[in-house]
């Protein structure tokens, strides 16, 4: 197998990290007034050029800056973007023992419109900290609608969801397109609605709030569309799917033959980072809706256990994927990141660490 030059690479990751305690009391610092932003900042900066070297130290090609500026993945997003604001989200999280957990959510209380870079200045810190390729994370446009039930968008501002979804496929295709102009070439939609999608509880839930789900997949594939489709060829766009990553708690559970021959075959990304890590996530045959232009990236290593995976049993779960669809088309990460809040998953950073020399390992063993 040729080694990939492009992203994602045949050991990738899927961007946050365990946040170290200079940013976790950092954090709490800032928000009791005791330290400044620009004395955060520099806290910042010194913990993201060390997790820089985490990821080359571990082999990794795709380098991000662990999410480490943001309170979650999709945190900096809702700042930064006009008209977004945040409430209680009308899901709540839970764990295999039914424990329940309530979160927080994106809200659109006015017209939405990107007046500044949201993440740009995220990308310009971890190119000039680097050789690898700076990979950026953003949250997905559907995040920004689903979790709160239909009432997630203020009706004076927007009388119908198109009308937001117009506007919200603006936002990311200024921001996307500043990237671009920037240098970024590796960008990565973070997605949980789609997965959700699949999960016939949830899918029970959205109906009796007045939500069709089959005519969201349709409306969430064209608003994907919408945001991508001006993203010059230099720019390689996945999406990860995943089913809420929350102090190891979940939000959704279900295989993906609900979604995958829309999703493979009319979502114009480049590449799915599929979460495949527990039973919840169901078999590998809806992975034969793959066009074979498109790369499915088999998140089979978990980010919410400190149980390191065998290089045999990755293995034979990327073997048992290619009944399915080619080897060619496959890469290897963890199911999430490791941390898509502050707060971080059940793990240490040496598991964090052992888990991502672990990928590469295995990625060369398995494709050269």
């Amino acid at each position: 197998m040729a080694e990939r030059t492009k992203p994602p690479f045949r050991a990738d990751h899927v961007g946050s990290l365990l946040r170290p305690k200079m940013i976790t009391n950092g954090f709490k610092k800032l928000h009791a007034g005791e330290i400044t932003r620009d004395e955060f900042k520099s806290i910042q900066d010194n913990a993201i050029q060390d997790v820089i070297k985490l990821q080359e130290n571990a082999g990794l090609k795709s380098i991000t800056d662990g999410e480490f500026r943001r309170n979650s993945y999709w945190h900096t997003f809702v700042e930064r973007v006009e008209g977004l604001e945040v409430k209680e989200a009308l899901f709540t999280f839970r764990d295999n023992q039914g424990n329940e957990q309530s979160f927080t959510a994106p809200h659109v209380g006015g017209k939405v419109r990107r007046t500044k870079s949201i993440v740009g200045d995220e990308f310009e810190f971890v190119r000039s900290n680097t050789s690898q390729t700076p990979k950026i994370t953003l949250p997905s446009p559907p995040s920004m609608h689903l979790w709160r039930k239909g009432k997630g968008v203020d009706r004076s501002a927007y009388p119908t969801d198109q009308q937001f979804f117009d506007d919200l496929s603006a936002v990311f295709r200024e921001e996307i397109t500043s990237l671009a102009a920037a240098g970024c070439t590796y960008i990565q939609l973070d997605d949980v609605p789609l997965t959700m999608l699949c999960d016939e509880n949830v899918r029970s839930e959205l109906s009796q709030a007045g939500m069709n789900p089959d005519q969201l997949l349709d409306d969430y594939t064209q608003l994907f569309n919408d945001c991508l489709r001006d993203r010059p060829d230099t720019v390689t766009a996945a999406i990860h799917l995943c089913r809420g990553n929350y102090k190891g708690h979940f939000l959704s559970e279900g295989g993906y033959e609900v979604i995958s021959e829309k999703m493979f075959n009319e979502i114009d990304a480049d590449a799915f980072f599929m979460e495949y890590d527990t039973a919840r996530a169901g078999d590998f045959e809806p992975l034969r809706h793959a066009p074979k232009d498109k790369t499915v990236v088999l998140g089979i290593v978990s980010s919410k256990s400190p149980e390191l995976e065998s290089p045999d049993d990755l293995c034979t779960r990327i073997d048992e994927a290619t009944k399915f669809i080619d080897l060619e088309q496959l890469a290897l990460s963890p199911q999430c990141g490791f941390a898509s809040t502050v707060a971080g998953n059940p793990v240490t950073l040496d598991d964090e660490k052992r888990k991502l020399a672990r990928i590469v390992e295995v990625s060369e063993r398995v494709w050269g």
